[in-house]
């Protein structure tokens, strides 16, 4: 082979491996997870009974326990324990107003602890705690990677029976 052979053939090699490395995934729009749609509605509530407070881990396979049982007043703290952030947030992503009926720019960042949203991811080792104030199924999210989801069910806080 010749010098100019030899020259075309590293230019093409050139122009393809660049190609290959430039060419990328084309990027996703996000979407809604149909299994994040709540399950039931809200039931207003005019006591409640603050019971022991719940963790759950979110960890690089998602959340554990994925889904939970609480009542009313429950304070439920998300312990990030994964390689990455961790941005808990109410279904449906990406909006987040499942549980307070408005939208993430209309509630964050959420000085009254009633949006069920973090507003902010948490790195690692970080926590987020929200005390559930309403009755119902509550779907939720990792903000950071939408596809790691869980639920949260508040049942009527339970009261003494008279003997």
């Amino acid at each position: 082979m010749n010098g100019k052979t030899i020259s075309i053939l590293i230019v093409i090699i050139v122009i393809l491996g660049g190609w290959y490395l430039l060419k990328g995934t084309p990027a996703k729009a996000p979407t809604t997870n149909t299994e994040q749609t709540p399950v039931a509605t809200e039931t207003a509530a005019t006591t409640s009974v603050a019971s022991p407070g719940v963790t759950v881990a979110y960890t690089d396979q998602g959340f554990s326990p994925n889904s939970i049982t609480v009542s009313l007043g429950t304070t439920v703290t998300f312990v990030n324990q994964s390689s990455g952030g961790m941005w808990v947030a109410s279904a449906k992503h990406p909006d987040h107003t499942v549980y307070s009926g408005t939208s993430l720019s209309q509630h964050c960042p959420d000085t009254t602890n009633s949006t069920f949203d973090a507003c902010t991811a948490s790195a690692p080792g970080g926590s987020y705690s929200f005390t559930f104030n309403k009755e119902g199924t509550w779907k939720y999210h990792d903000h950071v990677n939408a596809s790691q989801f869980g639920t949260v069910i508040v049942t009527a806080a339970s009261t003494p029976t008279p003997i």
